[in-house]
């Protein structure tokens, strides 16, 4: 990185924690309404839902049997379309295990659609603030992100911190900063085209592949889930792919590090998100960059390698991007983490290139990692998530920095009240995020 966007970077950086820290009175916010509760809470469970100051939707769950402790969660993503009350009661039912444990819950659709991880850290911190107004200051204040929203809460817990929140949990986290949790999605984007050649088709208009779209695109997603199919044959049983199609797809898949079950998901960010990102949040700059990067799983890596389209990072665009979702790594409180060691989303080497970013500043001591021998991304196991937070609980309150094993024994005996689906892995340690995603030069 250059020492002009290094420059960038700190001033962006030194005005979103100005942002964070001058957020006006929650007290501006509609009142909560009552609402009926999603299907999956308890019966006694009290919900509310409302509009904060700055448009953001929210809901709030509060069990009958309340523990004094407020869970507030930063949803994954990010949505592309306008919030919905709708999508905060999908979170809600998601994570109905919480208020089942006793825990109040609490969760903000985001003020708008698009990629923003301050602007969500902002309005996760003001929904903890209308939740002290409306029904008083908890014993305890945990944030919870899960996916994109890990990144959200890695986020808040750096610029605001204690006292506010008390302690931190992260699952399925995109970490690390949106610059390392996004760049293979440009390299799915040259080495799909490289070989199907459909993402533009030849008699559509070029445009480098970094933004997306272009600005005035039609494309659909079923459009583009046809695209697919007839290339690789993904959405045919396996027995009725030509051999050319069969061979399409194993080259994608080998090099870009990717299971077969996700890739027209990881096309579909590269596409929509991309265009999101780049042209409406960084003014139409590229932040990723693969001009040096040397791929390799193909047939032909020689081949691959002269033709496959490159793109210079813009130094701008890689500082802004990194001031927005970047963590420092400096915690100041208790962080635990818990990732699927086959998500087929968010790898799970991102958690070391978060451990490493942590290691740096010389924080490691609030970090502790566990993980899963599960393959899913938007929930794991049941029993997992009450384990986590007893252990987050008894680090803040007592001192005692969990183990994997600990945890692990925690959700064995939580299984009889929450049910079967433990699958911790204590031992497990993840790669580094190199050995899935080819390293860039710069940053």
């Amino acid at each position: 990185m250059t020492n002009h966007a290094r420059h960038v970077g700190r001033a962006l950086r030194a005005a979103l924690v100005a942002s964070l820290m001058t957020l006006g009175p929650a007290a501006r916010a509609d009142e909560p309404t009552s609402a009926p509760c999603p299907d999956g809470l308890p019966t006694d469970a009290r919900c509310y839902h409302g509009r904060d100051a700055e448009g953001a939707l929210y809901w709030i769950a509060m069990p009958a049997d309340w523990n004094q402790v407020l869970v507030v969660h930063a949803h994954g993503g990010p949505e592309l379309g306008t919030p919905t009350l709708a999508r905060g009661a999908e979170d809600l039912q998601r994570w109905a295990v919480m208020v089942k444990a006793g825990y109040a819950w609490a969760g903000s659709t985001y003020r708008r659609g698009g990629y923003g991880v301050t602007m969500a850290a902002e309005d996760t911190e003001r929904l903890r603030q209308l939740f002290i107004a409306q029904f008083g200051k908890p014993r305890r204040t945990v944030l919870h992100g899960q996916s994109y929203g890990a990144g959200v809460a890695a986020k808040v817990a750096e610029l605001v911190g204690p006292p506010a929140w008390d302690g931190v949990l992260l699952t399925s986290g995109v970490l690390g900063g949106g610059n390392n949790a996004y760049e293979f999605r440009l390299d799915l984007r040259v080495v799909y085209q490289q070989v199907c050649r459909n993402h533009p088709k030849p008699d559509e208009p070029a445009y480098p592949l970094w933004q997306g779209l272009p600005p005035d695109a039609t494309l659909t997603r079923a459009e583009l889930a046809a695209r697919v199919k007839e290339c690789t044959g993904i959405g045919l049983p396996a027995a009725q792919r030509t051999p050319e199609q069969a061979a399409r797809l194993h080259t994608i898949l080998s090099v870009v590090h990717i299971p077969e079950r996700s890739l027209l998901g990881h096309l579909q960010w590269a596409t929509w998100l991309f265009q999101d990102l780049t042209q409406k949040r960084l003014g139409n700059r590229n932040p990723f960059g693969n001009a040096q990067v040397v791929y390799s799983g193909s047939a032909d890596d020689a081949a691959l390698n002269k033709q496959v389209l490159r793109y210079p990072a813009d130094p701008q665009a890689v500082a802004a991007l990194a001031a927005d979702s970047r963590p420092s790594g400096k915690l100041r409180l208790p962080v635990l983490t818990l990732h699927a060691i086959h998500d087929p989303t968010a790898f799970v080497e991102l958690e070391s290139a978060y451990r490493e970013i942590v290691d740096a500043a010389g924080a490691s001591s609030w970090l502790v990692q566990t993980f899963s021998d599960e393959a899913e991304h938007s929930y794991l196991g049941d029993p997992e998530y009450p384990a986590l937070l007893t252990a987050l609980l008894q680090w803040i309150d007592h001192g005692e920095r969990p183990s994997p094993e600990g945890v692990a024994r925690l959700c064995a005996a939580g299984e009889a009240r929450f049910g079967a689906g433990c699958r911790f892995r204590p031992e497990y340690r993840p790669s580094p995020l190199s050995s899935r995603v080819p390293a860039r030069t710069t940053r």
